[in-house]
């Protein structure tokens, strides 16, 4: 492997190391103190299910929070509620205010000081880019004089390295960005001293409208982290054996803090007894559980709790139904209009799995097919409540090809089977309508697997693999742009 390539390995390692180290560090900046949460009981590794702030009003909260494939965390935060501060204790307030700003100085300055030496070799790397593009237009100018095959070759180097010349552009924005960050904060940090040396002379409410908007900014930095593309899959981590060889298990991405029951239903089809179990502790160390009875039978494996509630196709019909465990009723039923049924449109496996519904940071979604769309795969924005189509797009991807499929970010990711070596391979936007192929292996531990779907709130792919429970850490890609900030 040529030099360059190297480095452009170890910028790329080193852009989602600066993306992961923002998912920790940012939240500091406004002096987050949290208490960390773990499941680490039965062989089931350390990982994140939520943080609780002291005083919610006034700190930031974490409220989901995973590991990628190297252990890293990757969180998201939200910000506090902004409160105007009160003349009658000025002193108190600018000591509360200088002491924030100076929590931001020194994270943003551990900041800057790895984005510059990373941007070091971006643009040692750029350089390099650029020579090797020199490089091949001489030796287009003179092909006569070059062998073919060496020509060729540099042609397929350059075709790879061309696009990454834009995302080393964005990158050197972003860290244009930081360093406008640390010289504002080092204003604001001398006109707080001053101001406590000279109460008065300065317009505390100016200062204090400063911090809030560079908070807010910093803030609006974090959100842009709370997305991205899927680049990675880590190892299947094994929860629990038991079940048979199909069916479904999942927590709820919207449940409380602290809430962490797990949902488990086993098969896909004539079956109506869904087990609770208080914990993801509970579920693998022990099989005690709470039982509850839905009004009809459900069809397939794309079952999904949200906000309390347990969304799933009534068996034999394109009929979705919402049952709410708090009452054990059904407060909602609904057509999907032209969605097939009853293995008419259904994933490679088969087992009745023609209408996957499936959670994202955008909602509640549903993924079918139908004959107005010759069969190709469907995908559907529901209303929660009403459960009526909000949009749809229709794509090009054959739903009786596709081995699974899950949704991140409003991306549809597409499994090229259920058995054997698997991966992810096919990739449809909905904001954008475009599709792509990428090449993200699964590992297919235990060689078939009847269910895969995504939870927002962990950051992880839950899926049922011949009878055995296991999770996937996702990596995820950001790209933060300075001029949306």
């Amino acid at each position: 492997m040529s030099v360059p390539l190297l480095k452009i390995g170890v910028v790329l390692s080193t852009m989602a190391m600066i993306t992961n180290w923002m998912s920790q560090t940012l939240p500091s900046l406004v002096g987050l103190n949290t208490t960390k949460l773990t499941a680490a009981q039965g062989g089931y590794p350390d990982r994140s299910i939520g943080v609780l702030p002291a005083n919610p009003e006034e700190s930031w909260q974490v409220y989901s929070s995973a590991q990628d494939s190297e252990g890293r965390c990757v969180c998201t935060v939200v910000a506090p509620q902004q409160t105007m501060c009160s003349r009658d204790a000025r002193t108190k307030q600018l000591r509360q205010l200088l002491e924030k700003v100076q929590n931001m100085t020194q994270s943003i300055q551990v900041l800057d000081q790895r984005t510059q030496r990373d941007l070091q070799y971006v643009v040692k790397m750029e350089d390099q880019l650029r020579g090797l593009e020199t490089k091949f237009r001489q030796v287009e100018e003179n092909h006569k004089q070059n062998i073919a095959k060496q020509y060729k070759a540099i042609k397929a180097k350059m075709a790879e390295l061309r696009p990454l010349i834009p995302v080393l552009e964005e990158y050197k924005a972003d860290a244009r960005l930081v360093q406008q960050f640390k010289e504002e904060v080092q204003n604001l940090t001398a006109s707080l001293g001053l101001l406590q040396q000279e109460m008065g002379a300065y317009d505390y409410d100016d200062l204090h409208s400063r911090v809030v908007s560079l908070e807010e900014r910093l803030r609006a930095c974090m959100q842009k982290l709370a997305c991205g593309k899927l680049t990675g899959i880590s190892d299947a981590i094994t929860i629990k054996t038991s079940g048979s060889r199909f069916g479904s298990w999942m927590t709820d991405p919207l449940a409380p803090e602290g809430d962490t029951r797990v949902w488990y239903m086993d098969g896909y089809h004539n079956n109506r007894f869904v087990r609770e179990y208080k914990s993801m502790a509970d579920f693998m160390t022990s099989d005690n559980f709470t039982s509850h009875r839905l009004p009809h039978p459900w069809s397939g494996t794309g079952q999904v709790v949200y906000n309390g509630s347990i969304y799933f196709n009534k068996f034999q019909s394109n009929m979705i139904i919402k049952f709410d465990f708090k009452t054990s009723t059904m407060s909602k039923s609904q057509r999907l209009d032209n969605a097939g049924y009853s293995n008419t449109y259904h994933y490679a496996w088969g087992g009745h799995s023609d209408i996957d519904l499936m959670v994202d940071e955008g909602g509640l979604w549903a993924v079918y097919a139908t004959n107005q769309n010759a069969g190709n795969i469907v995908i559907s924005k529901l209303h929660p409540i009403t459960l009526h189509i909000i949009q749809s797009w229709t794509t090009n991807h054959p739903r009786r090809s596709a081995g699974e499929s899950f949704m991140i970010c409003g991306t549809l990711y597409v499994t090229n089977g259920y058995s054997g070596g698997t991966k992810v391979y096919y990739a449809y936007h909905t904001n954008s309508s475009t599709y792509e192929y990428i090449d993200i292996v699964l590992q297919n531990k235990y060689s078939h697997i009847s269910m895969l779907d995504y939870n927002p709130r962990d950051r992880a792919l839950y899926a049922w693999n011949n009878g055995h429970q296991v999770l996937y850490n996702v990596t995820l890609f950001h790209v933060i742009r300075s001029e949306q900030l």
